[in-house]
Protein backbone atom coordinates (compact mmCIF):
# COMPACT_ATOMS: atom_id res chain seq x y z
CA UNK A 1 0.00 0.00 0.00
CA UNK A 2 1.36 3.13 -0.78
CA UNK A 3 1.01 6.10 1.41
CA UNK A 4 -0.93 9.15 0.58
CA UNK A 5 -2.80 12.48 1.76
CA UNK A 6 -6.30 12.77 2.43
CA UNK A 7 -6.56 14.85 -0.25
CA UNK A 8 -4.85 12.54 -2.61
CA UNK A 9 -7.25 9.96 -1.55
CA UNK A 10 -10.83 12.77 -2.54
CA UNK A 11 -9.05 12.83 -5.79
CA UNK A 12 -8.37 8.79 -6.20
CA UNK A 13 -12.18 8.35 -5.13
CA UNK A 14 -13.50 10.95 -7.99
CA UNK A 15 -10.97 9.56 -10.54
CA UNK A 16 -12.08 6.24 -10.38
CA UNK A 17 -15.48 6.63 -9.85
CA UNK A 18 -15.52 8.71 -13.05
CA UNK A 19 -13.51 5.95 -14.94
CA UNK A 20 -15.89 3.64 -13.99
CA UNK A 21 -19.31 5.37 -14.79
CA UNK A 22 -19.56 7.90 -17.94
CA UNK A 23 -22.90 8.96 -15.42
CA UNK A 24 -20.43 10.59 -12.70
CA UNK A 25 -19.54 14.79 -13.32
CA UNK A 26 -18.05 16.88 -10.86
CA UNK A 27 -18.66 21.00 -10.66
CA UNK A 28 -18.25 23.73 -8.16
CA UNK A 29 -15.94 26.61 -7.57
CA UNK A 30 -12.59 26.22 -8.82
CA UNK A 31 -12.66 22.42 -8.67
CA UNK A 32 -11.71 22.30 -12.84
CA UNK A 33 -8.94 24.70 -13.81
CA UNK A 34 -7.52 25.28 -10.83
CA UNK A 35 -8.11 21.41 -9.03
CA UNK A 36 -9.67 22.83 -5.89
CA UNK A 37 -8.43 24.79 -3.10
CA UNK A 38 -7.14 22.03 -1.38
CA UNK A 39 -5.61 20.34 -4.77
CA UNK A 40 -8.05 18.07 -4.27
CA UNK A 41 -9.84 18.12 -7.44
CA UNK A 42 -6.53 18.47 -9.12
CA UNK A 43 -5.38 16.62 -12.99
CA UNK A 44 -9.53 15.49 -13.37
CA UNK A 45 -10.53 18.05 -15.99
CA UNK A 46 -6.86 17.23 -17.76
CA UNK A 47 -8.28 13.82 -17.99
CA UNK A 48 -11.88 13.76 -18.02
CA UNK A 49 -12.43 16.96 -20.16
CA UNK A 50 -14.77 20.27 -19.49
CA UNK A 51 -17.93 18.15 -20.38
CA UNK A 52 -17.58 17.07 -17.09
CA UNK A 53 -15.08 18.44 -15.13
CA UNK A 54 -16.74 22.20 -14.50
CA UNK A 55 -15.79 25.66 -12.87
CA UNK A 56 -19.16 27.42 -11.38
CA UNK A 57 -19.50 31.07 -10.48
CA UNK A 58 -19.76 31.56 -6.66
CA UNK A 59 -23.29 30.64 -6.25
CA UNK A 60 -23.95 27.79 -3.91
CA UNK A 61 -28.31 27.68 -3.82
CA UNK A 62 -27.74 27.47 -7.87
CA UNK A 63 -24.65 24.37 -7.80
CA UNK A 64 -26.57 22.35 -5.58
CA UNK A 65 -29.95 22.89 -7.24
CA UNK A 66 -27.87 22.23 -10.49
CA UNK A 67 -26.64 18.80 -8.92
CA UNK A 68 -30.19 18.24 -7.96
CA UNK A 69 -31.65 18.34 -11.41
CA UNK A 70 -28.74 16.87 -12.37
CA UNK A 71 -29.20 13.63 -10.28
CA UNK A 72 -33.07 13.86 -11.18
CA UNK A 73 -32.75 13.43 -14.58
CA UNK A 74 -29.56 10.30 -14.80
CA UNK A 75 -26.09 11.75 -13.77
CA UNK A 76 -24.31 11.37 -10.83
CA UNK A 77 -23.13 15.00 -9.78
CA UNK A 78 -20.53 15.45 -7.39
CA UNK A 79 -20.91 19.38 -6.19
CA UNK A 80 -18.13 20.82 -4.08
CA UNK A 81 -19.56 23.66 -2.10
CA UNK A 82 -15.84 25.12 -1.12
CA UNK A 83 -16.75 25.55 2.68
CA UNK A 84 -19.37 23.90 5.06
CA UNK A 85 -20.21 27.42 5.88
CA UNK A 86 -21.40 28.27 2.72
CA UNK A 87 -23.78 25.69 2.74
CA UNK A 88 -26.37 27.46 4.63
CA UNK A 89 -26.92 29.60 1.37
CA UNK A 90 -28.31 26.39 -0.16
CA UNK A 91 -29.99 25.55 2.61
CA UNK A 92 -33.36 25.18 0.70
CA UNK A 93 -31.91 23.17 -1.70
CA UNK A 94 -30.36 20.77 0.60
CA UNK A 95 -32.74 20.30 3.20
CA UNK A 96 -36.00 21.11 1.00
CA UNK A 97 -35.13 19.62 -2.27
CA UNK A 98 -32.15 17.12 -2.17
CA UNK A 99 -33.05 15.43 1.17
CA UNK A 100 -37.26 15.10 0.67
CA UNK A 101 -37.27 14.87 -3.21
CA UNK A 102 -36.96 11.11 -3.53
CA UNK A 103 -39.57 10.38 -0.87
CA UNK A 104 -41.97 13.21 -2.30
CA UNK A 105 -41.74 11.42 -5.85
CA UNK A 106 -41.37 7.70 -5.21
CA UNK A 107 -40.24 5.70 -7.67
CA UNK A 108 -40.19 8.49 -10.38
CA UNK A 109 -37.01 9.31 -10.21
CA UNK A 110 -33.51 9.01 -7.75
CA UNK A 111 -31.57 11.83 -6.48
CA UNK A 112 -27.98 10.13 -6.54
CA UNK A 113 -25.40 12.90 -5.52
CA UNK A 114 -22.79 13.80 -3.78
CA UNK A 115 -22.43 17.68 -2.10
CA UNK A 116 -18.70 17.70 -0.61
CA UNK A 117 -17.56 20.49 1.47
CA UNK A 118 -14.88 21.27 3.78
CA UNK A 119 -15.58 22.40 7.10
CA UNK A 120 -13.91 22.48 10.66
CA UNK A 121 -11.38 24.96 12.37
CA UNK A 122 -8.69 26.15 10.31
CA UNK A 123 -5.88 28.34 12.12
CA UNK A 124 -7.63 31.77 11.67
CA UNK A 125 -10.12 31.25 9.44
CA UNK A 126 -12.73 33.20 11.22
CA UNK A 127 -15.93 32.41 12.57
CA UNK A 128 -17.61 32.52 8.59
CA UNK A 129 -15.31 29.77 7.39
CA UNK A 130 -14.58 27.83 10.58
CA UNK A 131 -17.76 26.07 11.59
CA UNK A 132 -18.89 22.14 11.73
CA UNK A 133 -21.85 21.90 10.43
CA UNK A 134 -23.48 18.33 10.66
CA UNK A 135 -25.85 19.66 13.95
CA UNK A 136 -27.48 21.71 11.58
CA UNK A 137 -28.06 18.96 8.96
CA UNK A 138 -29.02 15.94 11.07
CA UNK A 139 -32.65 17.62 11.11
CA UNK A 140 -32.94 16.65 7.67
CA UNK A 141 -34.80 13.60 6.85
CA UNK A 142 -33.77 11.70 3.53
CA UNK A 143 -29.89 13.39 3.79
CA UNK A 144 -27.21 10.62 4.26
CA UNK A 145 -24.03 12.54 6.40
CA UNK A 146 -20.59 11.09 6.49
CA UNK A 147 -17.54 12.87 7.82
CA UNK A 148 -14.29 10.75 7.06
CA UNK A 149 -11.30 11.05 9.34
CA UNK A 150 -8.30 9.39 7.14
CA UNK A 151 -7.73 9.19 3.92
CA UNK A 152 -8.44 5.39 3.83
CA UNK A 153 -11.61 5.90 4.87
CA UNK A 154 -12.48 9.00 2.93
CA UNK A 155 -11.67 7.30 -0.23
CA UNK A 156 -14.00 4.35 0.14
CA UNK A 157 -16.40 6.16 1.73
CA UNK A 158 -17.01 8.92 -0.69
CA UNK A 159 -16.90 5.85 -3.13
CA UNK A 160 -19.66 4.43 -1.55
CA UNK A 161 -21.29 7.94 -1.43
CA UNK A 162 -21.11 8.29 -4.94
CA UNK A 163 -22.63 4.91 -5.97
CA UNK A 164 -25.88 5.73 -3.46
CA UNK A 165 -28.74 6.61 -4.88
CA UNK A 166 -29.78 8.82 -2.15
CA UNK A 167 -28.00 12.52 -1.19
CA UNK A 168 -25.50 12.54 0.16
CA UNK A 169 -23.14 15.50 2.52
CA UNK A 170 -19.75 14.57 2.72
CA UNK A 171 -17.72 16.22 5.29
CA UNK A 172 -14.17 17.30 4.78
CA UNK A 173 -12.34 18.70 7.72
CA UNK A 174 -9.93 20.92 6.39
CA UNK A 175 -7.32 20.02 9.29
CA UNK A 176 -6.86 16.83 7.19
CA UNK A 177 -6.26 17.37 3.62
CA UNK A 178 -2.64 16.95 4.24
CA UNK A 179 -2.91 14.35 6.84
CA UNK A 180 -0.95 10.70 5.77
CA UNK A 181 -2.16 7.11 6.09
CA UNK A 182 -1.32 4.23 4.09
CA UNK A 183 -4.26 3.24 1.16
CA UNK A 184 -4.88 0.08 -0.63
CA UNK A 185 -3.81 0.79 -4.51
CA UNK A 186 -6.86 -2.25 -5.24
CA UNK A 187 -10.11 -0.97 -4.98
CA UNK A 188 -12.12 -1.18 -1.95
CA UNK A 189 -15.79 0.92 -0.09
CA UNK A 190 -16.78 1.34 3.06
CA UNK A 191 -20.25 0.52 3.97
CA UNK A 192 -22.45 3.42 4.87
CA UNK A 193 -24.03 3.90 8.21
CA UNK A 194 -21.39 1.68 9.75
CA UNK A 195 -19.33 2.83 12.84
CA UNK A 196 -15.30 1.90 13.40
CA UNK A 197 -13.93 1.35 17.10
CA UNK A 198 -10.56 2.74 17.07
CA UNK A 199 -9.69 1.50 19.84
CA UNK A 200 -10.66 -0.67 22.53
CA UNK A 201 -11.25 -0.12 26.53
CA UNK A 202 -13.51 -1.45 29.48
CA UNK A 203 -13.45 1.93 31.44
CA UNK A 204 -15.14 4.37 29.68
CA UNK A 205 -16.95 5.00 25.87
CA UNK A 206 -15.86 8.14 24.09
CA UNK A 207 -17.53 8.88 20.70
CA UNK A 208 -15.69 11.41 18.99
CA UNK A 209 -16.94 13.30 15.62
CA UNK A 210 -14.17 14.61 12.79
CA UNK A 211 -11.07 16.40 14.20
CA UNK A 212 -11.75 15.55 17.97
CA UNK A 213 -11.47 11.40 16.60
CA UNK A 214 -7.33 11.81 17.01
CA UNK A 215 -7.54 14.28 19.76
CA UNK A 216 -9.53 11.12 21.63
CA UNK A 217 -7.13 8.86 20.78
CA UNK A 218 -4.61 11.33 22.19
CA UNK A 219 -6.50 11.71 25.26
CA UNK A 220 -6.61 7.83 25.20
CA UNK A 221 -3.08 7.24 25.83
CA UNK A 222 -2.47 9.67 28.48
CA UNK A 223 -5.64 7.89 30.77
CA UNK A 224 -3.94 4.60 29.73
CA UNK A 225 -0.87 5.63 31.38
CA UNK A 226 -2.88 6.43 34.83
CA UNK A 227 -5.02 3.15 34.60
CA UNK A 228 -8.27 4.40 32.38
CA UNK A 229 -8.65 2.32 29.51
CA UNK A 230 -11.11 3.90 27.06
CA UNK A 231 -12.57 3.08 23.72
CA UNK A 232 -12.80 5.54 21.34
CA UNK A 233 -15.54 4.98 18.26
CA UNK A 234 -15.44 6.99 15.24
CA UNK A 235 -18.99 7.18 13.79
CA UNK A 236 -17.53 8.19 10.30
CA UNK A 237 -21.69 7.81 9.18
CA UNK A 238 -23.60 10.44 10.97
CA UNK A 239 -26.79 9.97 9.76
CA UNK A 240 -27.41 7.40 9.83
CA UNK A 241 -25.83 6.94 13.01
CA UNK A 242 -24.60 4.05 13.73
CA UNK A 243 -26.39 3.46 17.52
CA UNK A 244 -25.92 -0.35 17.94
CA UNK A 245 -22.15 0.10 17.62
CA UNK A 246 -22.43 2.85 20.44
CA UNK A 247 -25.22 0.82 22.84
CA UNK A 248 -22.80 -2.18 22.83
CA UNK A 249 -19.66 -0.46 23.84
CA UNK A 250 -21.38 1.56 26.51
CA UNK A 251 -23.36 -1.73 27.76
CA UNK A 252 -19.49 -2.95 27.79
CA UNK A 253 -17.97 0.18 29.85
CA UNK A 254 -20.81 2.07 31.82
CA UNK A 255 -19.55 5.38 30.77
CA UNK A 256 -19.78 7.60 28.23
CA UNK A 257 -18.08 10.97 26.95
CA UNK A 258 -18.96 12.45 23.47
CA UNK A 259 -16.44 15.32 21.77
CA UNK A 260 -17.08 16.72 18.80
CA UNK A 261 -15.97 20.46 17.37
CA UNK A 262 -19.20 21.83 16.97
CA UNK A 263 -21.19 23.96 19.38
CA UNK A 264 -22.79 22.27 22.80
CA UNK A 265 -25.94 23.43 22.48
CA UNK A 266 -27.87 21.84 19.43
CA UNK A 267 -24.73 19.48 18.64
CA UNK A 268 -24.33 15.85 18.09
CA UNK A 269 -23.48 15.19 21.73
CA UNK A 270 -27.23 16.17 23.03
CA UNK A 271 -28.52 13.93 20.41
CA UNK A 272 -26.32 11.23 20.95
CA UNK A 273 -27.19 11.52 24.47
CA UNK A 274 -30.99 11.48 24.39
CA UNK A 275 -30.34 8.37 22.33
CA UNK A 276 -28.30 7.01 24.86
CA UNK A 277 -30.63 7.78 27.48
CA UNK A 278 -33.43 6.32 25.94
CA UNK A 279 -32.48 2.97 24.90
CA UNK A 280 -29.22 2.07 27.15
CA UNK A 281 -30.11 4.03 30.25
CA UNK A 282 -29.23 0.90 32.64
CA UNK A 283 -26.03 0.19 31.46
CA UNK A 284 -24.90 3.94 32.48
CA UNK A 285 -23.09 4.57 35.71
CA UNK A 286 -22.55 7.64 35.45
CA UNK A 287 -24.37 11.06 33.20
CA UNK A 288 -22.80 11.24 30.07
CA UNK A 289 -20.38 14.02 29.27
CA UNK A 290 -20.09 16.18 26.42
CA UNK A 291 -17.22 17.78 25.28
CA UNK A 292 -17.72 20.36 22.45
CA UNK A 293 -17.19 23.72 21.23
CA UNK A 294 -18.19 26.93 23.02
CA UNK A 295 -21.00 28.44 21.98
CA UNK A 296 -19.29 31.51 20.44
CA UNK A 297 -18.88 32.40 17.19
CA UNK A 298 -15.00 31.09 16.53
CA UNK A 299 -12.83 33.73 16.90
CA UNK A 300 -9.86 35.10 14.20
CA UNK A 301 -7.26 34.96 16.85
CA UNK A 302 -5.56 32.11 16.75
CA UNK A 303 -5.18 31.72 20.46
CA UNK A 304 -8.45 32.50 21.20
CA UNK A 305 -9.59 30.04 18.75
CA UNK A 306 -7.46 27.36 20.74
CA UNK A 307 -9.66 27.96 23.63
CA UNK A 308 -13.44 27.44 21.72
CA UNK A 309 -12.24 24.34 19.95
CA UNK A 310 -12.07 21.33 22.40
CA UNK A 311 -8.35 20.29 23.17
CA UNK A 312 -6.53 16.93 24.35
CA UNK A 313 -6.95 18.13 27.90
CA UNK A 314 -11.34 18.31 28.32
CA UNK A 315 -11.37 15.13 26.65
CA UNK A 316 -9.37 13.82 29.52
CA UNK A 317 -11.15 15.74 32.05
CA UNK A 318 -14.14 14.84 30.85
CA UNK A 319 -13.37 11.28 30.84
CA UNK A 320 -12.20 11.50 34.60
CA UNK A 321 -15.30 13.20 35.57
CA UNK A 322 -17.43 10.19 33.85
CA UNK A 323 -15.15 7.43 36.00
CA UNK A 324 -15.11 9.81 38.95
CA UNK A 325 -11.50 10.17 39.12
Amino acid sequence: MAVKTYAQAVNEAIREEMRRDKHVVLFGEDVAKHGGIFQATKGLLEEFGGARVKDTPIAEAAIVGTAIGAAATGLRPIAEIMYGDFLLVAYHEVFHMAAKWRFMHGDEFKIPMVIRSAQGSAFGAACEHSNCVEPLFIHSPGLTIISPTNAYDVKGLLKSAIRSNNPVLFLEHKQFYKTKMEVPDEEYLIPIGVAETKREGKDCTVVAVGLMVGRALEAADILSREGIEVEVIDPRTIAPMDYNAIYNSVAKTHRLVVAEESNLTGGLGAEISARVMENAFFELDAPVGRVAGLDVPIPYNVELEVQVVPSVEKIVAAVKTACNK
